[in-house]
């Protein structure tokens, strides 16, 4: 049975389309507020192409600026339905390209309808189709110290967002993937970690945990991985989540041949301000009024080969950063891989906490 045709008088379709001029901060900006990854462009009034997020991502990375338009990062061919297209096939080339939606365009090549993921794949996560077989390090060894008074009870890594604790949020979304194997660092209240994982039923996943005998940053206790650890793993911090897709990130690390790579937040900022542009003398040289600066922000996630540990020093604080300078000096492949805004939650302060919360639909406890 073919589609039939639809109104595309639906806020559903509507809020989706951009205009190929519109730039890549907007595109990026539109996908964060409506919490999709896929948008419809048009040219003028008519429908033109599709630009996802992995677009933007390939864009951002190929060195093009957040100004740049976005119809000058389409891709050439795109996929489309057509009305006489059975449903069938239109529903598998959904699930083989893991597409939000899916356009369906008339004789003319004009849009016609739309088709979502959601009316279709109803019990379905479009996530869950891709899989990613490296371990993940969880860092959780802190004391919490600005997520206090609570992480005096509790450690930061136990602390609850929504049903769950922010640990379990980050395990679950890599094991959805397919990730089986997951290491903690820990060192504060352990106990109470290594007793939380040991009461969830019927996981798919290990838990070994690695302990640091005295705090030692963000990296340091890393060193304790150096006979467990053969292969590519991830490292993150146990207060951000991020939601994007995982096996690209990985495979951007792997094809470009880093040896650690960044995930980055991209964070827009307004100036509320007309800004000067000032020469020598003091001279004028332009104003840009009320300007949008982005800037790419470390979001806690990292990528690392496995012989990188045999340079985190022994039992000493040490963060990562202080690896990443290290390697710059060296002239050494570090690459980032940017994510969107909305794509990011930081937890590590009770203002992001809260906001994060909010944002993801749960309540306040801190503050």
């Amino acid at each position: 049975m073919a589609i039939e045709p639809m109104s595309l008088n639906t806020a559903r379709i509507k809020n989706r389309i951009i205009g190929d001029h519109a730039s890549i901060q907007e595109a990026l900006k539109l996908m964060d507020k409506l919490g999709c990854k896929l948008l419809l462009v048009f040219r003028g009034e008519h429908f033109h192409s599709l630009v996802s997020i992995g677009d933007v991502q390939r864009a951002i990375i190929k060195g093009k600026e957040m100004t740049t338009p976005v119809g000058e990062i389409l891709r050439k061919n795109i996929r489309m339905g057509k009305f006489s297209d059975p449903k069938e096939f239109l529903h598998a080339e959904m699930k083989k390209f893991r597409m939000e939606f899916m356009p369906i365009v008339d004789a003319q090549g004009q849009l016609a309808d739309v088709v979502f993921w959601e009316d279709i794949f109803i019990d379905l996560d479009i996530e869950s189709l891709t899989t990613l077989d490296v371990p993940v390090v969880i860092m959780a060894g802190g004391r919490g110290v600005r997520l206090k008074p609570i992480t005096n009870v509790i450690p930061k890594a136990l602390i609850p967002l929504g049903d769950k604790p922010i640990i379990e949020h980050i395990v679950d979304r890599f094991a959805r993937k397919g990730v089986k194997n997951f290491h903690i660092s820990v060192n504060y209240k352990k106990e109470l970690i290594q007793q939380y994982f040991q009461e969830i039923p019927n996981r798919l996943y290990s838990v070994s945990y690695f302990e640091e005998s005295s705090p030692l940053g963000t990296a340091g206790s890393l060193h304790l991985l150096k006979e467990a650890l053969n292969q590519t793993f991830i490292v993150t911090n146990c207060d951000i989540l991020i939601d994007d897709d995982y096996p690209s990130i990985l495979e951007y690390h792997k094809s470009n041949r880093n040896e650690l790579t960044v995930v980055a937040s991209i964070k827009n900022y307004s100036i509320p301000y007309g800004i000067l542009e000032v020469g020598n003398e003091s001279l004028l040289k332009s104003i840009r009024e009320k300007p949008e600066l982005s800037f790419f922000i470390n979001a806690g996630m990292y990528i690392l080969e496995p012989h990188l540990l045999k340079e985190v020093p022994v039992n000493k604080f040490y963060n990562i950063t202080e690896l990443i300078s290290s390697m710059l000096e060296s002239g050494r492949r570090v690459g980032v891989y940017p994510v969107s805004d909305g794509s990011w939650v930081d937890v590590g302060d009770w203002t992001e906490y809260n906001k994060a919360s909010r944002r993801l639909g749960f309540g306040e406890i801190g503050g």
